[in-house]
């Protein structure tokens, strides 16, 4: 029996919202900065202090190091020595000591901005989130001594990082904060814009992106963010002109132009689609993506032996891809090549076992090379996913009676003809026959009534 028939091989790949469109990575933790936190020095201040900030100046921190110690030795409630002192242990990539310093600096004067920011940023580095939060609290109700707009902006962003995880909602305030504090920045907008992407919050995550991209229109981050939200969105215009835009900025970016084919096959401009694939190829020969979704497009279009050159590329390129594997697969078993389409199908499973769709396609090819029994484990495999319908009762059957377990043969035909409707009439007419030949005391109900 020819059981390729009964379901439909699926080809079309889904739409990814992948990091690779993005060209920069998601923010690192801040750097410490330093700033003269203190008024001018009193003539009562040690000259070692002032001696130590001049070799600070140099980024001199050997010398710098010994004179602030005895400055902190002899007054060991100085914030302004202990401050330095924290810079310094941070530039000599002595974490836990410039926490300590920064610490004293914070229990000699509260009310620093830069003592409160620094130790918030150093805490976060070192994942402790509740207590970095804490300071960095502090921090944005402080003043700043230089920079006011831009260093208020900073450490309301610093506090919306180390909230996320925690408390995403204040980390959204957190940002909002620092957008109003340095209204020129788009970087708020950008976490923002993440932040809701991860809450399930398109809508709201692509306002994000586009007020970054008015403030930055060149931001190929923004824009590339922009797009993944519309198609979230199935806004496949709206997305289709900022990757245009953002292939205007960068033409060789050709994650962009993969996701542009895409957006444009959406929108049935396959011919289109095609032609920018053809282009991402040309510009960069070994793109496995552009080669898998050029396959994708091509098997699409009825181009069988195109499809299956691109998609063999695809696969040699990226051997532990799933989707490369799952779509050369699905298009052998299109061409009836079975044996060959189990392996791609077991590759693509064994390297993305979430995938049902596969286990569907291979519990074909498997019954097709008579592994009836692999055919069954397949489609055991995806009733964990997605539930049974018509064609897969149908395969279930098949293969019982291939295996000639009588019992589960009639059970299944008889589940497949309650549950069929109609939709497969040759396959009902074969059940009907198959269950006559094996029950045949009840042969009469398996008659179809005139």
């Amino acid at each position: 029996m020819d059981t390729s028939k009964i379901a439909a091989c699926l080809l079309a790949a889904a739409f990814l919202v992948t990091a690779a469109v993005r060209s920069h990575a998601q923010e690192s933790p801040p750097t410490i900065r330093h700033h003269r936190v203190a008024e001018p020095a009193e003539p009562s201040e040690p000259p070692e202090l002032e001696q130590a900030e001049t070799a600070m100046q140099r980024s001199d921190f050997a010398t710098a190091e010994p004179l602030l110690q005895q400055v902190v030795a002899a007054r060991p409630d100085d914030y302004r020595a202990w401050f330095d002192l924290g810079y310094v242990y941070n530039a000599l990539q002595r974490s836990a000591d410039a926490i300590g310093a920064y610490r004293k600096a914070v229990a000699a004067k509260p009310d620093v901005f830069e003592s409160n920011l620094n130790l918030g940023l150093l805490l976060a580095k070192q994942g402790q989130s509740a207590e970095a939060a804490k300071y960095l609290k502090a921090a944005t109700q402080l003043k700043p001594t230089a920079h006011p707009e831009e260093s208020l902006a900073r450490a309301w962003q610093a506090l919306g990082r180390v909230e996320e995880p925690a408390d995403p909602q204040q980390a959204l305030v957190a940002y909002a904060q620092a957008a109003k504090a340095n209204p020129n920045n788009p970087e708020p907008h950008l976490a923002s814009a993440e932040l809701l992407e991860k809450q399930g919050n398109p809508g709201g995550a692509a306002n994000e992106y586009q007020a970054a991209v008015e403030l930055d229109p060149k931001s190929d981050e923004a824009l590339a963010g922009l797009a993944n939200t519309y198609i979230a969105q199935r806004k496949f215009a709206d997305a289709e002109g900022a990757l245009r835009k953002t292939l205007a900025l960068d033409p060789q970016n050709g994650a962009a132009r993969v996701q542009l084919a895409r957006v444009l096959s959406a929108e049935n401009k396959n011919d289109e689609a095609m032609s920018q694939l053809q282009t991402a190829l040309q510009q960069n020969p070994g793109d496995p993506r552009a080669a898998l979704e050029l396959g994708t497009l091509y098997a699409k279009a009825g181009k069988d032996a195109e499809a299956e050159q691109q998609l063999r590329i695809a696969v040699q390129k990226m051997p532990q891809g799933a989707e490369a594997h799952y779509a050369l697969g699905s298009l052998l078993l299109y061409e009836k090549k079975f044996a060959e389409a189990q392996q791609e199908l077991l590759a693509a499973i064994r390297f993305k076992p979430d995938l049902p769709d596969a286990y569907s396609n291979l519990a074909i090819a498997a019954a097709s090379n008579k592994q009836y029994v692999l055919s069954l484990r397949a489609l055991d495999a995806r009733a964990k996913y997605l539930p049974e319908i018509p064609a897969t009762v149908f395969l279930r059957a098949t293969n019982y009676d291939h295996l000639q377990d009588i019992p589960l043969a009639v059970e299944y035909y008889q589940k497949f003809l309650a549950v069929d409707g109609g939709k497969f009439p040759d396959q009902e007419w074969q059940a009907r026959h198959r269950l006559i030949a094996l029950d045949p005391k009840h042969a009469d109900k398996y008659q179809v009534k005139k």
